[in-house]
Parts: structure tokens; sequence; C-alpha cells
């Protein structure tokens, strides 16, 4: 089923219908040697948990701005389609004093002590864990996330025209915006159902947030999402190409 869409949400939505048991999302740390693989319906299950938290726990409201202080990290994809979901604006790299919301990694608590509205911190961790010892002023997402609702419904349904991605140079691309970037970048990359894109690439830039989940999204295949892939010895890149039948590549430099 080729979706037609219009905003981010309903491509997620379209894949969930088509086929949930499929890879979406397959991640490594190789800082760490963590490994996480997350099908449509396990991605979905934690967007749906994530927009709850922005729309009830937090208070989030659409145009609402959230500064995203993360790497490229699976959950950070979940984060970008929960924002999506709800009509936030996501805001990858944003200035925190000039957010409404901060999500913040464990490397940029201080400068997200900046945001004077919503702080959440995530540790990062293998498995989704929490901090041993919670960030002061931030609330932990792996404290507050599970017991969120595992359906969502927007209080406002989000359109193709409402804002959803603030890029690094303040321009504001709309939903509908998002996913016909997000198609033309999936046909540029030659992506069709069932392709494995391996991405290297941080998401602080469109390239990075395409490759690294929304052209795949867009193209109903799946990426290969690889933090601290400069750990990566050469010979270990050409294995995991292998063993995850990888058919794409984008790393930093283009190798």
């Amino acid at each position: 089923m080729t979706s037609s869409a219009l905003t981010p949400a309903g491509l997620l939505a379209d894949a969930l219908r088509a086929d949930p048991g499929r890879p979406l999302i397959t991640f490594y740390d190789d800082a760490t040697g963590e490994r996480v693989e997350l099908s449509v319906a396990t991605f979905g299950n934690w967007v749906a948990k994530t927009a709850n938290l922005l729309q009830d726990g937090l208070g989030a409201q659409p145009g609402d701005r959230l500064a995203l202080l993360l790497p490229a990290h699976w959950q950070t994809a979940v984060w970008l389609l929960a924002a999506f979901s709800t009509g936030v604006v996501a805001v990858p790299g944003g200035d925190p004093a000039g957010a409404d919301l901060v999500v913040s990694g464990p490397d940029t608590l201080a400068e997200a002590e900046r945001c004077d509205g919503e702080r959440m911190a995530l540790a990062l961790r293998p498995l989704g864990g929490r901090f041993p010892q919670p960030p002061r002023g931030f609330a932990d997402y792996a404290v507050e996330v599970p017991g969120q609702g595992d359906r969502f419904a927007p209080y406002v349904p989000v359109g193709p025209d409402d804002p959803a991605l603030e890029l690094p140079g303040g321009e504001v691309l709309t939903a509908g915006e998002v996913v016909t970037r997000a198609r033309s970048e999936a046909d540029v990359l030659e992506l069709t159902p069932g392709s494995r894109l391996l991405s290297g690439l941080p998401y602080g830039d469109w390239n990075g947030l395409a490759t690294g989940l929304l052209a795949p999204l867009a193209a109903e295949s799946s990426v290969v999402l690889c933090r601290h892939l400069d750990q990566l010895a050469p010979e270990g890149l050409a294995r995991r190409k292998d063993e995850e039948r990888v058919t794409h590549l984008a790393v930093p430099g283009g190798a």
C-alpha cells in the first residue's frame, strides 16, 4: 500500500495499517554495544505514549516549540513523531531559552536549564533505562512514559498546513512540507518498500532527520540508525551491512 498521507503522523498510521510487524528502526550505539530493533507497532506504541505525555502530562499546546537536545537515537525518533502527532513544533538543537519545552539527553542538561517551561530528561541508557539519580529540575522520561496510554488522539487535529519542524537557520516546515520533502528524499536515495538504509548522520539537520527516519518512513522501508559509528572499525561496518541486509548507506563523509 502506497501511503497518501499528508502529515508525518499519517505516514506512521498508514504504516501501522499496512504491516505493523515489519522492522522500522534498528538502533546501534557503538560506544555501548547496544542494539534495539523496533517494529512499526512497537515504535507506534512508544509514539502514542510519548504524545500522551506531551499533551496531558506536560500540557503542550499546538504550536508550542519543543527544543530537542538529543543525538540520533531511537528515542529521539519517537519524540519527533510524538511532536508531529500533537502539533508541537520540533526544534532539533534549538535554543532552550526560546522554547516552550525542552527534552534533553544527559550531556546537555546544563544547557536545557535555560528553558523556563517543562523540562524532560532522557538517560539514553540501554533498553530505555532511567537515570540512577533523577536530574534536579527535570522529569525523567523513563519514569513518566510507561504509565501513559497506548492510544493517542490529539485534542486538536493536526493538518498539513500546521507548523511541524524548525530547521537550523529558522526555516519552519509545515507537516505537509515534511512529508513532501521526505518523499522527495526517498526518491533521491532510491528507497523502495523493503529497503534498509544505514544512517550514521546526526539528527541536527534535515539530511540526518531524513536519512535517519523520515525518508525510510515515507518509502515504507526501514533504517539502521547508528550512533557513535566512528567507533566501529571498517570491518565491523562491513559485517553490519551484511548482517542487517543494508541496501543503502548514509554516513559522515559519504563513505
